[in-house]
Parts: C-alpha cells; sequence; structure tokens
C-alpha cells in the first residue's frame, strides 16, 4: 500500500442511522471517535457521505433528475451534521458542497479543499457532483482525483471484496487485493464503474473494509490488511 498521508474516506448515509432516527447522535459520535482516533497520524482527511439513510431510492411519482436533487440535498445535511460532530469534539473541521447545492455550506472547489487540508481541516463533501445521475461513490472517486488524494478508502459493513455475497453464499471468497479490470470483468458491485475508471486512471488505489468494527480505520491507516485493495 501507498503512502497514505492524504485520504479520502467514502461513508454510507446508514452510518450515521440508528435507533429509529435518519442521524442518530450515538452513531454519529463512533464516526467521530474513529476520525479522532487517526488525526494524530498527520494524516489529511477528507470524507464523502451518501445520503441512503435520509433519502433511498423514489416512487413513481418522482422524476429521476428531481429525485437525485433530493438525495443531494440529503448528503449535504449529512456532511453539516458529520462536521458538526467533529467540531463539538475538539476537531478542526469543515463541509463544503457542490455548486448548485451549497446554501447552506460553502461551496466546494479544489483549491479551497486544498487549503483547508494543509491546514489540519477534515473537509467534508456534500451534495454529490451536484449534477443527477451521479453516485456518491462516483462524487468519492472524483473529489479523490481533484483532491489528490493518496488513496480511498470504502466504508463497508462487511471485511473486504467477495466474489458473491457472503451472506447468501457460504462459498463465496474473499479477495486481499483485486485490480480494477478484474473488479470489473466479475460485476463485483463493490462501486459504479465510472468510479473504478476514475481511480484507475488516476493511479489512485481503493481500500475496501468494514468501518463498523471499531479500529479498523485505525488499522487501515497502519496498513494492516483487513480488508481488500482495489488497484491496477
Amino acid at each position: 500500500m501507498k503512502n497514505n498521508k492524504r485520504v479520502l474516506l467514502k461513508l454510507s448515509g446508514e452510518t450515521l442511522s440508528g435507533n429509529g432516527k435518519s442521524i442518530c447522535s450515538e452513531s454519529l459520535q463512533k464516526v467521530v471517535d474513529e476520525i479522532k482516533s487517526v488525526l494524530s497520524k498527520k494524516v489529511e482527511l477528507s470524507i464523502v457521505v451518501g445520503a441512503g439513510n435520509i433519502w433511498r431510492g423514489a416512487g413513481k411519482e418522482i422524476d429521476r433528475v428531481s429525485a437525485d436533487k433530493m438525495g443531494m440535498l440529503a448528503t449535504v445535511m449529512n456532511a453539516i451534521a458529520i462536521s458538526e460532530g467533529l467540531k463539538s469534539n475538539g476537531i478542526k473541521s469543515v463541509a463544503l458542497a457542490a455548486s448548485g447545492v451549497s446554501n447552506f455550506c460553502e461551496t466546494f472547489s479544489q483549491a479551497k479543499a486544498d487549503k483547508y487540508l494543509k491546514e489540519g481541516y477534515v473537509v467534508v463533501f456534500g451534495g454529490g457532483t451536484g449534477s443527477p445521475f451521479f453516485t456518491t461513490d462516483t462524487t468519492a472517486a472524483l473529489r479523490a482525483c481533484e483532491i489528490k488524494a493518496d488513496i480511498l478508502l470504502k466504508a463497508t459493513q462487511v471485511d473486504g471484496v467477495y466474489s458473491a455475497d457472503p451472506k447468501k453464499d457460504p462459498k463465496a471468497k474473499k479477495y486481499d487485493r483485486i485490480t480494477y479490470s478484474e473488479a470489473i470483468n466479475k460485476n463485483l458491485k463493490i462501486m459504479d464503474i465510472s468510479a473504478f475508471l476514475l481511480c484507475m486512471e488516476n493511479d489512485i488505489d481503493i481500500y475496501v473494509f468494514d468501518f463498523h468494527k471499531k479500529g479498523n480505520l485505525k488499522k487501515v491507516l497502519n496498513k494492516q490488511k483487513i480488508g481488500t485493495i482495489v488497484s491496477k
């Protein structure tokens, strides 16, 4: 694994939910505690968060473009929640939202994100790409490329990438390392193909790991082999 000075962490919106709440204070604090545990490593950390906890799918009554706009607004809410949670724990943080959905926090720019990261802020990106038809996985890959991240950490609820769903297939094989091409050809549901291609073209490794197990984020940055690396 490469040196991981600048890291982008992709979190699902569900990471923040619990106890019947879209944003659960206990779940938010767990996220904050994991992040706090690695900041002493002088890592420049940024986060892209999804919105499945607030907005998951749309009915036939809602046009796809409108539904995606609702989802982008929901990611801004989650980004603000994470940023405020970090600040309440004494961690410098700022939320940056894509142009067009940034009325409630600062607008993203590559230069602004770079400046904040160098100043020791945890930068939380919301609003997706600012355009419909793009997932937050693609947003994570795009932001990782824009800020020249050393690695993209894909936080999941499983301990890596498998040949099949390990919950359904007991014979599913876990990969310690796999190439982008293999992941695409095997149709492994890790990230969107567009996200894979962005990372592949810009030589950014993706590390898939179980974020929900306490201490795993620190283990990843200590280069312990607990998940799956997707690389060239």
